[in-house]
């Protein structure tokens, strides 16, 4: 870890709850973060401790610093004071724990609601594997029926502030998502819930979500091993979603342009979650490819073949679709759909295989 002291130059509110701030660190001019939630907000001058391990590593974090607190204002008593009414930590036993109210606690308001849910009543979870496929799977949804309601769960495996995805705040402004709730450690939904099985249950009766997408935040791990990777979140969500009796629907993870030969055709994380970690079955969405990569597909085909997917779970063959992004810009591993519509098309199968079963052109 290190910590280092900055001046803030300048501050530009992104959000209620993220701040991107132009700060003066010892080598020049950094980007950083501020979650106003947990430091307070931040102004021009204000004198800053910065976490700034993850761009010393070279990590893929966005290439921003993290405000870890603020230097006390003179009469200023507290940085932050903003009780929240409700009794669970998220963040648990960090200096940064932070009280929130929890959509299944006495505090919330549905604490009478969730004491009474066991089960969601097949309702369709698409289980993501990378952040970037959430609101490509909600496009795909929305395109097909504009009224459904579609809720997005953030799980802990990757970023914890669901105030860091642009992608989130651009798809609930353009109606592509209706909900939000983060689980576990993750915070800052519409709703808060203690993991993803109550999250998935609040999902369906407290905000009346039709399909649900549960998903790792931005960012995710990868150790080039077997399991040591955030893919396994893939293969725990179809298992939270079945234990609450939906229907999972897995999205797969495929390129056909990222130079790692792990992650070309289909991703071995996607295999690991499919094959190792999935307890239950799901329904596998393969898209049609692209007249133009109609060769290139088969060695996706082989893939699935190979590892065995079809002797677990169900298939669903997704026609082809051009879903409205509504203005998104959307890309992964800095790919747009240009470079690599593999992946897209993969994704918007997902959401295709959602409303299938809700229409019972899909069984699972």
């Amino acid at each position: 870890m290190r910590l280092t002291w900055g001046t803030v130059e300048s501050v530009e509110r992104v959000s209620e709850d993220l701040q991107e701030l132009r700060v003066a660190v010892d080598n020049g001019i950094a980007l950083a973060i501020c979650y106003p939630a947990l430091t307070g907000a931040c102004d021009p001058g204000d004198e800053v401790l910065l976490n700034t391990t993850a761009v010393d590593l070279g990590l893929g974090t966005g290439g921003a610093h993290f405000v870890v607190a603020r230097a006390p204002s003179p009469g200023t008593p507290s940085a932050v004071d903003r009780p929240s009414g409700g009794h669970i930590m998220k963040l648990r036993y960090t200096p940064l724990q932070l009280d929130v109210v929890a959509v299944e606690e006495q505090a919330s308001g549905s604490h009478e609601i969730m004491a009474d849910a066991v089960d969601v009543a097949g309702m369709p979870v698409a289980c993501c594997g990378l952040h970037s496929q959430v609101p490509l799977v909600a496009a795909a949804v929305k395109s097909l029926d504009h009224s459904l309601k579609v809720a997005y769960v953030m799980t802990d495996f990757a970023a914890l502030p669901l105030a860091l995805s642009r992608m989130v705040r651009e798809s609930v402004a353009a109606g592509l998502i209706d909900t939000t709730i983060s689980s576990g450690q993750a915070f800052g939904g519409m709703y808060e819930a203690v993991n993803v099985h109550s999250a998935l249950l609040a999902a369906r009766h407290v905000a009346y979500a039709d399909v649900a997408i549960v998903g790792i935040g931005p960012g995710v791990v990868g150790t080039a091993t077997p399991f040591g990777h955030g893919g396994v979140a893939q293969g725990e969500a179809i298992n939270a979603a079945a234990a609450v009796g939906a229907r999972p629907v897995a999205t797969l993870r495929i390129s056909l342009a990222d130079e790692r030969e792990r992650h070309r055709g289909v991703s071995h994380h996607t295999l690991t979650a499919l094959t190792s970690i999935a307890l239950a079955r799901a329904l596998v969405a393969v898209p049609r490819p692209p007249t133009a990569l109609e060769s290139k597909f088969a060695q996706i085909e082989d893939a699935l073949r190979r590892a065995r997917v079809w002797d677990r779970h169900a298939r669903y063959d997704a026609p082809p679709l051009v879903p409205d992004l509504r203005g998104l810009s959307v890309a992964s591993m800095g790919r747009g759909p240009g470079q690599d519509p593999a992946f897209f098309v993969a994704a918007y199968a997902a959401g295709q295989a959602c409303v299938a079963l809700l229409t019972g052109a899909a069984n699972l």
